[in-house]
């Protein structure tokens, strides 16, 4: 059951309300635990665990993680997401969620995460966003087709991918992918 009750996140104006990209692709994950990758206050893990999957709840700011201390279903880890050691090595998930987020060099770290038939669900900045606001930094921005290119070299499966500039719920250029990693099959001898 979908619940989309904004009282689960403390009103629009303190967390937000999730992304209607994810919305739209959560169907897609299978029953596990889920990372949300660069939570910020949790908007999506909150929503997860609402819903029933169990949740890592990831950032690096420990204040915004505090208000999903007592979440049930949500586990929080305060860590540098961008240092030299990956913090989540080794590690996998049912599925990967993030949005608003991007450091290229993890990810090929995000594609080994994603057990047989995960699901990762990716929303950030692309080029073209610079006259609508932050971020504006080249580095923090996608290229064209970046997303979709990156998840076809990491052999995964695209289920859903759109990129440009969208209106609601405010000027943007975005780019979103939703792709599975394919399920190991059964080899016949």
């Amino acid at each position: 059951m979908v619940n989309n009750n904004s009282a689960l996140y403390g009103g629009s104006q303190t967390i937000g309300e999730p992304s209607p990209w994810v919305l739209a692709q959560a169907g897609l994950l299978p029953q596990g635990r889920v990372l949300d990758l660069a939570c910020g206050r949790g908007r999506h893990a909150r929503w997860l665990a609402a819903n029933g999957w169990p949740v890592l709840a990831v950032d690096r700011d420990a204040q915004a993680l505090a208000g999903l201390a007592d979440l049930p279903g949500v586990e929080t880890r305060c860590c540098d997401l961008e240092g030299e050691r990956w913090p989540l090595a080794g590690q996998v998930f049912a599925g990967v969620v993030v949005t608003n987020y991007l450091f290229r060099p993890r990810l090929p770290s995000l594609a080994a995460m994603l057990r047989p038939g995960a699901v990762l669900i990716y929303e950030t900045f692309m080029l073209g966003q610079a006259r609508f606001g932050r971020p504006s930094n080249p580095e923090f921005l996608l290229a064209p087709d970046e997303l979709y290119r990156w998840a076809i070299e990491c052999g995964l499966d695209v289920l859903a991918f759109e990129q440009g500039e969208q209106s609601v719920p405010r000027p943007a250029c975005m780019q979103r992918l939703c792709a599975r990693r394919p399920s190991l099959g059964t080899v016949i001898i």
